[in-house]
């Protein structure tokens, strides 16, 4: 096994609200793809075969629940610092919840926000 994870999904209640955040405190574009009754923004990634991907979901009611206390917290990419990422999140729509924290020298720095969704999410860099 490369990687423990291979696929991740944060839920949405308003999948534009939660594309322009995402865009907005990352400084890219995500890549739409809807089926019936569900809709995705992809994270964008390199290489399929070799990258973990994950998507802004949006389905139906009750399926998914954006939650700040509840759930799995998911480390995204804050490369090369965590601070640079946190400075976009207000005009984003977020909440900077944790600001940029140092872990350890070894593990580098961590901060979490609350997207306009309402999900807890945390940004890892070393």
């Amino acid at each position: 096994m490369k990687h423990a994870i291979s696929w991740f999904e944060i839920p949405t209640q308003d999948l534009d609200r939660a594309q322009r955040c995402y865009e907005t405190i990352f400084e890219f574009q995500m890549i739409p793809m809807e089926f019936p009754g569900f809709k995705m923004r992809l994270f964008p990634i390199d290489d399929p075969m070799e990258s973990i991907g994950g998507a802004l979901v949006q389905t139906e009611p009750g399926f998914y629940n954006p939650s700040q206390t509840h759930g799995p917290l998911i480390y995204l990419n804050g490369n090369p610092d965590v601070q640079l990422f946190l400075d976009r999140v207000e005009a984003a729509g977020g909440t900077v919840s944790v600001p940029k924290t140092k872990i350890s020298d070894e593990h580098g720095y961590m901060g979490i926000f609350i997207d306009s969704e309402g999900n807890r999410i945390a940004l890892h860099c070393i």
